[in-house]
């Protein structure tokens, strides 16, 4: 055993499905700023006013999707942390949450209490986003500077071009897409708009299109959206998929500002009605089946989809704790660049 421990990191769940635990979850994530990017009065006065219904709504969809072990997504992380522990070979795999527990604070005190001196840090998000993976990076840098920790970083980049992540999401999806299916839609979590025009101003983000497939590499870089249509075009070419028999969207949308299109409903309500009876959804924006997800997706997706004329909607699984995910993984870690 080295010195040198892997975190891996998520978003984060309620401690259980009351209301109060819910609307303390949703309080610490909205109040982050890089989430709701507004001024700290509007933020507070914006997130005062969502907690007034929201809680009880989200405490009811959790409670429809929560496991006997708790929280989907907390107990498939913990199950991948198990899993990369047999692929970590250099000292402790560590598990923590941006936003309820384990946090981030408490787990890096416990492995500069216990000497660890280097941390590769594993935001759990293929794609780039300021509300994912900067938050994150800030938090642990936070946690350091903060707690005068001697700590060094490696951080893992978004992972959503390389081989290793997409030949693992192709064969964790193959055998669902292996039967008969009318029509593969990947829906991807949005973002508003206006995140994605604060770090590239001047570039386009409307319509169906891929807004990335001619750009340059430094707005690729940066660009969520041109991510995810990246994701969804390499995962076509790897399964063989021809034009028209798959498609992208965006879901989970929050408040009225713009987000990024095209919206997972209205696709879901188009295909229907455009004869789609089939319909296969896979989330790669997550590695762990969660709300959005198995909710979201899986049952008001599937209420919508039948409501407009289709007849089955298959959720793919996410990446989940799968083994050939946690190798991928584990590469990917193993190459993170350290923080200087």
């Amino acid at each position: 055993m080295t010195d040198h421990a892997l975190l891996l990191i998520n978003l984060g769940s309620p401690a259980s499905t009351s209301v109060a635990d819910v609307r303390s979850y949703l309080n610490q994530f909205l109040m982050d700023p890089y989430v709701i990017d507004l001024p700290w009065p509007v933020r507070r006065l914006l997130v005062s006013l969502i907690l007034i219904k929201r809680p009880e709504q989200s405490a009811h969809a959790y409670a429809s999707i929560w496991w006997d072990e708790g929280s989907p997504l907390v107990v498939l992380s913990r199950r991948l942390q198990q899993q990369m522990a047999a692929q970590w070979t250099q000292g402790p795999v560590e598990l923590a949450m941006r936003y309820g527990e384990p946090s981030i604070e408490s787990v890096l005190a416990r492995l500069a209490a216990q000497g660890i001196s280097k941390v590769t840090l594993a935001p759990l998000y293929p794609q780039f986003a300021d509300s994912t993976v900067t938050t994150v990076v800030e938090e642990a840098r936070r946690v350091v500077r903060d707690k005068k920790l001697a700590i060094q970083f490696s951080i893992l980049q978004p992972f959503y071009d390389q081989p290793e992540y997409l030949d693992a999401l192709v064969a964790s999806a193959r055998p669902h897409l292996q039967q008969d299916f009318d029509h593969l839609l990947l829906s991807f979590h949005g973002l508003p708009e206006r995140h994605l025009k604060k770090l590239n101003p001047e570039h386009d983000f409307d319509g169906a299109t891929d807004c990335c497939a001619n750009a340059l590499p430094e707005v690729q870089a940066t660009c969520y959206r041109g991510q995810c249509f990246s994701v969804a075009r390499d995962f076509a070419e790897r399964m063989g998929l021809p034009d028209g028999k798959w498609s992208v969207a965006f879901q989970s949308r929050l408040g009225r500002a713009k987000w990024i299109e095209p919206y997972t409903e209205a696709r879901l309500e188009a295909l229907a009605q455009q004869g789609v009876k089939k319909l296969l959804v896979m989330c790669p924006a997550f590695v762990a089946d969660c709300i959005e997800t198995l909710e979201e997706i899986g049952d008001r997706g599937l209420e919508q989809f039948r409501e407009a004329g289709g007849e089955e909607l298959v959720l793919v699984p996410c990446l989940n704790d799968s083994e050939q995910w946690a190798v991928a993984l584990n590469t990917l870690c193993e190459r993170a660049p350290v923080e200087l």
